[in-house]
């Protein structure tokens, strides 16, 4: 390929991508927002692009700037949560671990893929610098590939690596990196964290993810030894720890001393931790997410939220109050891991109430994302239920014991209907 390396920062994207095409690009903080900011500007001359989006941080396409597009994405969450409360967005249910597949020879194959990259390395290399993910399988198949390059990226290991000549485009760019948002570790997470952290032993494999519970999570584990890492995406609390020697990678069965990950989402010092660390390795869903990987993992403790969750023990992540938001990214896949791991642990962990609603419930308001028979450690800030191995009268006594206090008579209620209906 002929690479085209310009000096601005408002590249002519309809110069590579057709009316019609279908566009993916790195998602959260690996968004490539010089070059999203030109499509929407050339969004004129490409009616009818398709683009496939994942978590969104800069809200490059709100307002109607994302009209002239079809929008899919396999959640409605982060700044793209707009695009789907006003019906711009198409929300695809799907395993991250069925993406491979679909974006290399299924529906979601894309002509054009758009990359933020890091610096090249001393033999020319670019990497994909914050996120791998899907995008590996993206690169591997489509027939353009436009990329900006970012002083503050870092360079991460994991491969695929690339070179100039592999650029149809190649823009600089100084935007501004997204700053992750500090989690507000109110006493309800830290609580839910702490109960969480408990069950982790040393040695473990963690896939942990971010936001406020995680945080309390790994805020909570710094008497731990000798831990892992095998996640989807992971934030700046794994770092201390590895900074610290309670990461360490020594115990996994499988990339002894090497974190894995999809996905980085944080600020400046995971930045500098991430760049050119061999401790650390982005990986694609294709293994990330890989049950005969996951199977593999010594004592894989995975913790992912949900909506709610009701008495029997079936999860809820796809709907909050009436709205389908998606996402049920890995949360099967690292489920169904955790069950598989040796001496492996399958938690989900939520708040027991929303406002003054209760969310453990006698039957859900959305779909069943994690079934019953995929039977979880339910976590709230009242305790922990370990559902597995359970009939089902035992398991609704653990879940009522770590609901709200104020909701446990109307549970109790439900629940005799429940057991009559077996």
């Amino acid at each position: 390929m002929k690479t085209n390396t310009l000096p601005t920062l408002a590249p002519d994207i309809s110069r590579f991508v057709n009316p019609g095409d279908t566009v993916i690009w790195g998602q959260s903080h690996a968004e490539p927002l010089s070059l999203i900011r030109a499509l929407v500007a050339q969004r004129e001359r490409l009616a009818g692009v398709r683009i496939f989006l994942g978590t969104g941080t800069h809200g490059a396409l709100s307002g109607d700037g994302s009209g002239a597009f079809e929008l899919t994405s396999w959640c409605g969450t982060g700044s793209h949560r707009a695009l789907a409360d006003a019906g711009r967005l198409q929300i695809l249910p799907v395993h991250h671990s069925h993406l491979p597949r679909l974006i290399q020879q299924g529906p979601l194959q894309a002509q054009a893929v758009m990359l933020q990259v890091s610096p090249p390395d001393a033999l020319g290399r670019y990497s994909l610098g914050m996120a791998r993910g899907y995008l590996v399988d993206a690169v591997s198949t489509a027939r353009t590939i436009l990329a900006e390059v970012h002083p503050d990226v870092p360079w991460t290991y994991g491969g695929p690596y690339l070179y100039e000549a592999d650029f149809d485009m190649l823009v600089p760019s100084e935007d501004p990196l997204p700053q992750a948002r500090a989690a507000a570790l109110d006493p309800v997470a830290w609580t839910i964290g702490r109960h969480v952290a408990g069950l982790i032993v040393d040695g473990a494999t963690l896939q942990v993810g971010t936001g406020a519970i995680a945080e309390a999570v790994l805020a909570q584990l710094t008497d731990r030894r000798e831990l892992g890492v095998h996640a989807d995406c992971i934030g700046e609390g794994y770092v201390p720890l590895h900074e610290a020697g309670v990461i360490t990678n020594s115990h996994k069965g499988i990339n002894v001393g090497a974190s894995i990950a999809g996905a980085l989402v944080g600020d400046e010092r995971l930045r500098r931790f991430a760049h050119r660390n061999r401790a650390l390795e982005l990986r694609g869903p294709e293994y990330t997410h890989n049950a005969q990987v996951l199977a593999r993992l010594e004592r894989f403790v995975s913790v992912h939220g949900a909506f709610e969750v009701d008495l029997t023990g079936q999860v809820n992540a796809e709907v909050d109050d009436g709205r389908y938001v998606g996402g049920i990214g890995g949360s099967v896949d690292f489920v169904r891991g955790a069950q598989a791991s040796r001496g492996g642990i399958p938690v989900i962990a939520l708040p027991s109430v929303a406002s003054t609603r209760s969310r453990i419930v006698p039957s859900l308001a959305g779909p069943v994302t994690v079934s019953r028979s995929d039977a979880c450690v339910i976590v709230t800030e009242h305790g922990v239920a370990d559902l597995r191995g359970l009939s089902l009268e035992k398991r609704i006594r653990r879940m009522i014991a770590i609901a709200d206090p104020q909701h446990r008579d109307a549970l109790e209620q439900a629940a005799h209907g429940l057991l009559r209906r077996g």
